[in-house]
């Protein structure tokens, strides 16, 4: 089942700047989907702990794998409940005061228990987060043995409780500011923060003069 809102909650409830808060499910996916890295949050023995992990969407479920002797993944495995941060930076905020001065940024929140998945489930699992990883890989490089499956804990959490928060625009200042000289000619403005892929560097044990592959060389910059 895929929801069309956000399910309000004192959790996805944003009280700050209620303003910049999103409830369409296309701007949560969105987030996502543009995302590589999830800060997921647990209480493991009464100590909260924040572990980064990459992570995929599918469909309406939160993919996530790692090491079967993982803490991390242990915790969750159990049930316990989890709180899960997606953020994208695009932009430096400059106004006439730092007080005022912010960033530019699209950030997701999630609450909610993962499951386990085996079997043909896992299999798919992990294609669907290669392929958000780093897409066309699944097809060319070799597929995972049993005992590498063993070794691994692949996670799915439903994606029904979450909200979306998004900052985006010119300096909002104080109009004190630029009502002074010093402030009317201060440069002020947003400074963009793009992320892009590099020129690939191949492994010293690559064949002299192999190509990039072309699946590679199409990846695109995860902040379009």
């Amino acid at each position: 089942m895929t929801s069309s809102g956000a399910r309000e909650s004192d959790l996805t409830r944003v009280r700050r700047l209620p303003e910049k808060a999103l409830t369409d499910r296309e701007s949560l996916d969105a987030v996502l989907d543009a995302g590589f890295v999830a800060h997921i949050g647990i209480m493991d023995s009464a100590i909260p702990v924040v572990i980064p992990v990459g992570y995929a969407r599918k469909g309406n479920e939160l993919l996530i794998h790692g090491s079967s002797a993982s803490r991390l993944f242990t915790v969750l495995a159990a049930g316990s409940q989890a709180a899960v941060t997606v953020t994208l930076t695009d932009g430096m905020v400059l106004a006439r005061s730092l007080f005022e001065s912010s960033m530019n940024y699209r950030s997701a929140m999630l609450f909610g228990v993962f499951r386990e998945v085996t079997g043909t489930e896992e299999i798919e699992a992990l294609k669907a987060i290669t392929d958000h990883l780093l897409p066309g890989r699944w097809d060319h490089a070799r597929q995972p043995t049993s005992q590498e499956l063993k070794a691994t804990r692949t996670l799915a959490m439903e994606i029904d409780r979450w909200s979306v928060k998004v900052g985006a625009g010119d300096p909002d200042d104080n109009p004190d500011d630029l009502s002074t000289e010093s402030g009317s000619t201060l440069w002020a403005g947003v400074v963009p923060l793009v992320s892009t892929w590099g020129t690939p560097i191949p492994d010293p044990r690559v064949p002299a003069g192999a190509e990039v592959p072309e699946y590679i060389m199409s990846w695109k910059p995860p902040y379009s």
